[in-house]
């Protein structure tokens, strides 16, 4: 039987939140499934999904409908229905921390005052999770934070955007066909 991986963009279901920062991990599995021909459009588990492969591992894409400090349940009762461990699980998910356009693949750790990462390690009982960090940066006009992330994406953004889109979509596929640790090498040091 072909091995299988869990990928999870976080972000908040519906249009208002469409655009904006805090859901830059659906954007990338977005990106995922158009490079895969694959649509993410089956309702399971408060979950939309979408199922492929990359060459010979079988990959469930997922984006949880369940708000973002709740995106662990969803997450879960996939894992548990398609027998996936949390460490062959990959998420995608905003960092602050991070200035715009950069990546940082990470392996396991703490949510960092995430709330979506909070509620996955929270419900799989630790981080053991492959992150990919996307990079959106702090607002230099004193916004609140979750005003910030919550915010679209500043025209000079937009027109980079697309870009570090599709590198999130080449790490996570580098971390399915190459591993963790050559793509921490390749994608961790790179800005746009």
């Amino acid at each position: 039987m072909q091995p299988r991986r869990l990928i999870v963009g976080l972000g908040n279901p519906g249009k208002k939140y469409h655009e904006t920062r805090h859901n830059i991990g659906f954007m990338v599995i977005d990106e995922i499934a158009d490079f895969l021909s694959v649509s993410v459009d089956k309702n399971t588990f408060n979950a939309q999904i979408g199922q492929g492969s990359i060459e010979d591992i079988r990959i469930i894409l997922a984006k949880p409908q369940s708000f973002m400090n709740l995106s662990g349940q969803p997450a879960r009762r996939l894992a548990d229905y398609y027998r996936i461990q949390g460490r062959d699980m990959v998420v995608i998910h905003d960092d602050i921390d991070l200035a715009f356009g950069r990546i940082k693949i990470k392996e396991k750790g703490g949510h960092g005052g995430h709330k979506g990462i909070k509620s996955l390690s929270d419900t799989f009982g630790g981080g053991e999770f492959v992150r990919v960090r996307m990079g959106v940066g702090r607002s230099d006009s004193g916004i609140e934070v979750s005003n910030y992330v919550l915010g679209k994406f500043s025209k000079q953004e937009q027109k980079e955007l697309q870009i570090l889109i599709q590198r999130g979509k080449d790490a996570v596929i580098s971390i399915l066909c190459r591993g963790t640790k050559e793509s921490m090498n390749q994608f961790n040091i790179k800005n746009l």
